[in-house]
């Protein structure tokens, strides 16, 4: 993981919690940077990466359970300021010589807390409020030096501090939406306890990654980009066409995949906001004819990603020889990989273990260059942030996330350029009612699935229909892992549905997918 030197450091210990990546957003969102290691690494290497704080998130599995991770006391005592929550408050209390019980009470989801002395870590917060729960043990006795803050009904030590020592926990999530206050709580524990100077902000992340680039590529490197129309390749080469100017080509590919007015959008505003320098490949006969009579879905995915990668090499090698021609050698290759993807490539662990990413699919190990990723240390949102930060258009900024494959894989059936134009149409009416609705930024993602291969009787006018039916997908998600089925306005809805069977020809009824994933996907195919 690339070391952030010019910022204080938190580093959040994951004990196996789905929330692990939440808390280290939440750290950001205090303005202080943050990164995410695993509970097997060794204090003293954790130590050697000199945090200011580390905070120790919740985990699975209860302190006593035979092979529950733990933490090496020598942690608590080294003289940097720790948080725990839940497990990790756990970890802490015992660590130190106070208590963990089975009591057999347990606490999930909503709880209020009542808070006796609000010391530092709950200064100016309601004295009854609500918190996120989920634990079976509690603890009994707070170790000695520390304070008990607040309670609940069957939690007497639901939160201490030991402000001289920089230590403190609380038995709830304060990471969650559903805990009231939670980061302020956070907050005081990394501004008044720790502390951490809120230096993270978006301003300094553009300035830093346009010196880290330059210092990178060097005075006369050349690099290339393989932009998607998605914001995190938009991102990666705004940022480094602001470092590098015109030594910077992207490539664009044009697939005929897209949503309506996609491909239009990357060759205007994208060009007019960056002034890159982009080469366009128009590859949608290219794509259509490959894909012409397939309707297997990891089949429709196996040929976009390999007809993608021949099409980008071809484009690349043109970048090349124009360059060579020039007597300038490209050497680095810019990919939008985001923070995530090196956690969850095992680089959160300090290993440079690189995923690859959907806008460049298997790059050939020959191709020689360096890679270049100014957004490794991001997470989406702060993404996007970076986005308004350099001037793109809304509309790239916050498009939704959207697949690889394109609308290949939102066509239950064959794919073949009139039923894609079918489902541009529908695709786009949703898009723009969402909008004109105001709820762009509430909705993580809206599908729009068109089932090809079925056929519903509808009547329009005076006669009846024969025609396909549309679902709508919309949801709700911080991160992709979990979603929820969105819970869109019926008149917003009405209007979507009125207008496609209106205006799409052969689509003559419009359903909602009120799926939540786990189980379903996002995505239907």
């Amino acid at each position: 993981m690339t070391q952030v030197t010019d910022h204080d450091l938190v580093l959040v210990v994951d004990f196996g919690a789905q929330y692990a990546q939440l808390i280290a957003r939440r750290v950001r969102e205090a303005r202080v940077y943050s990164e995410i290691v695993p509970h097997t690494m060794p204090v003293e290497e954790m130590l050697a990466r000199r945090p200011k704080a580390i905070v120790l998130s919740g985990g699975p599995s209860s302190v006593y359970a035979e092979g529950a991770p733990s933490i090496d006391t020598s942690l608590f005592t080294a003289g940097v300021p720790v948080f725990g929550m839940c497990y990790g408050f756990q970890l802490m209390a015992r660590g130190l010589g106070g208590e963990v019980s089975h009591t057999g009470a347990r606490e999930y989801g909503r709880t209020p807390v009542s808070v006796g002395e609000s010391g530092t870590l709950l200064a100016e917060i309601p004295a009854q409020h609500t918190v996120w729960m989920s634990h079976g043990d509690s603890v009994t006795a707070a170790p000695e030096g520390f304070t008990v803050l607040a309670s609940t009904e069957v939690t007497p030590v639901a939160a201490f501090e030991d402000v001289a020592r920089g230590l403190a926990g609380v038995q709830w999530h304060p990471e969650v939406l559903h805990t009231q206050h939670g980061q302020k709580v956070l907050e005081h524990f990394l501004h008044q306890i720790a502390g951490c100077r809120p230096t993270w902000t978006m301003v300094n992340i553009v300035e830093e990654q346009i010196e880290r680039i330059r210092d990178q590529i060097g005075d006369s490197g050349r690099a290339i980009c393989g932009l998607s129309g998605g914001v995190d390749s938009a991102v990666a080469a705004a940022l480094v066409q602001r470092a590098i100017g015109d030594r910077l080509t992207c490539v664009f590919v044009d697939h005929g995949l897209l949503r309506k007015g996609e491909a239009e959008q990357v060759e205007r505003d994208f060009v007019a906001a960056t002034g890159v320098d982009l080469h366009v490949v128009d590859a949608e006969k290219r794509f259509l004819d490959a894909l012409a009579g397939v309707s297997d879905p990891e089949q429709k995915r196996k040929i976009i990603g390999r007809e993608f990668i021949r099409v980008f090499e071809a484009a690349e090698a043109e970048v090349l020889e124009k360059s060579a021609a020039e007597g300038d050698k490209v050497a680095f290759l810019v990919q939008g990989t985001l923070y995530p993807d090196v956690v969850e490539s095992g680089g959160g662990a300090g290993t440079s273990n690189i995923k690859s990413h959907h806008n460049v699919g298997g790059l050939p190990e020959d191709l020689e260059f360096e890679l270049v990723e100014p957004l490794r240390t991001l997470f989406k949102d702060e993404v996007r942030l970076v986005g308004e930060q350099l001037g793109l258009p809304a509309e790239i900024v916050w498009r939704h996330p959207f697949p690889g494959p394109g609308l290949a894989i939102r066509i239950i059936g064959a794919v073949d350029r009139e039923r894609l134009d079918l489902l541009r149409e529908a695709d786009a009416i949703a898009r723009e009612e969402l909008t004109r609705a105001g709820l762009d930024r509430d909705i993580w993602q809206f599908p729009v699935v068109l089932l090809a291969d079925v056929r519903s009787v509808g009547v329009q006018g005076d006669g009846r229909t024969y025609g396909h039916p549309v679902v709508l997908r919309p949801v709700t998600s911080e991160d992709a892992m979990t979603a929820d089925w969105a819970r869109l306005p019926y008149d917003v809805l009405e209007k979507i549905s009125t207008r496609i069977t209106n205006e799409v020809r052969e689509v003559n009824r419009v359903t909602v997918d009120i799926t939540s994933k786990p189980p379903g996907t996002i995505e239907w195919e």
